[in-house]
């Protein structure tokens, strides 16, 4: 199915790997944001329009089958292009890692007409799909916990710019899923050593390193508690802020499930991950056009609205998963 899909962002990082992706797959990708000379220089079909212009949001998303939000900050950006994918009709798609700002989605737009998926992306989406797959069907879990084993990470403009609202809306405090609730540390994190598998193999990592996963997962699994971990290398490149580099990472996502006595493990290794986000989001775009998302309307997380090990299998041209 060739569909027309608005890319809110499309001038950043991960919009243009969304809309590579887009072509990739025989859609026509409509080419959204707030500078209007900036998508003239991509080409075809430019609709500039700022998230404070409600009517030229809709000019821009006319036409559209759906849009995918790729511009952060999302506590700026995710309001206003939902309420415009809801006057459209369409499904809204975005790609965010602000804790804070999927949070506001799935608590404010749970009767939304039309459907919502928030962080389909590296973060938040990745991790969902991987800990749902592991559980087998089963929707109990007493712990989670996701490594994140980046060998680097340059952030871009959007994330630091993301990075800041959200540390600013905490009060520069850390949020954890302890005891099945979101609370409040302002503690120092713990280093200690993951056993990632060969090849990565065991590296230290920062334990209590918060992502979206701690927004997504506990939407449809019920589990006590969720940690997550970053290798010390990747968050002290993301601490100093360095220009991103022409050479991605590579990363592994190391999801293990303990449930009782019962533990599983799933892991998923790739290269870049801003890339990655793109077939992420696309794919997830796609099967809610073609009928194979598991909702039509509200706000959902990846493991709710799609058959988890069939989506990562869809995936297998970026991802390997063991």
């Amino acid at each position: 199915m060739s569909a027309t899909i608005a890319v809110y962002g499309a001038t950043g990082t991960t919009g243009r790997h969304v809309t590579t992706e887009l072509h990739r797959r025989g859609h026509t990708p409509l080419l959204l944001g707030r500078d209007h000379t900036r998508l003239t220089a991509l080409g075809e079909h430019p609709r500039p329009a700022a998230v404070d212009d409600p009517a030229a949001l809709d000019r821009a998303l006319h036409g559209a089958d759906a849009v995918i939000n790729t511009a952060g900050p999302f506590a700026t950006t995710a309001g206003p292009l939902i309420a415009a994918a809801q006057r459209a009709g369409i499904p809204y798609i975005d790609v965010a890692a602000e804790i804070e700002a999927n949070l506001d989605t799935f608590r404010q737009h749970t009767d939304s007409p039309t459907l919502i998926i928030p962080a389909m992306a590296f973060y938040g989406g990745l991790a969902d799909l991987l800990a749902t797959t592991a559980l087998d069907g089963d929707t109990h879990a007493d712990e989670i916990h996701i490594a994140y084993g980046l060998t680097s990470w340059h952030p871009t403009p959007g994330t630091l710019a993301a990075g800041a609202v959200s540390a600013q809306r905490r009060g520069g405090r850390r949020l954890r899923y302890t005891d099945g609730t979101l609370q409040h540390h302002d503690d120092t994190l713990p280093t200690v050593t993951w056993p990632f598998p060969h090849p990565l193999g065991p590296q230290k990592v920062l334990a209590g390193f918060t992502m979206a996963d701690v927004v997504t997962i506990p939407t449809h699994l019920q589990v006590r508690d969720i940690t997550t971990y970053m290798t010390t290398t990747a968050a002290t490149d993301l601490a100093n802020a360095g220009t991103r580099t022409q050479t991605p990472e590579t990363f592994t996502v190391d999801v293990q499930v303990r449930t009782g006595r019962t533990e599983r493990r799933i892991t998923a290794t790739g290269q870049d991950i801003y890339a990655i986000s793109a077939p992420l989001a696309v794919e997830a775009t796609d099967r809610i056009l073609t009928g194979r998302a598991h909702r039509t309307r509200g706000v959902a997380s990846a493991g709710t609205a799609f058959d988890a090990p069939d989506f990562l299998h869809a995936l297998h041209h970026h991802l390997t998963i063991s």
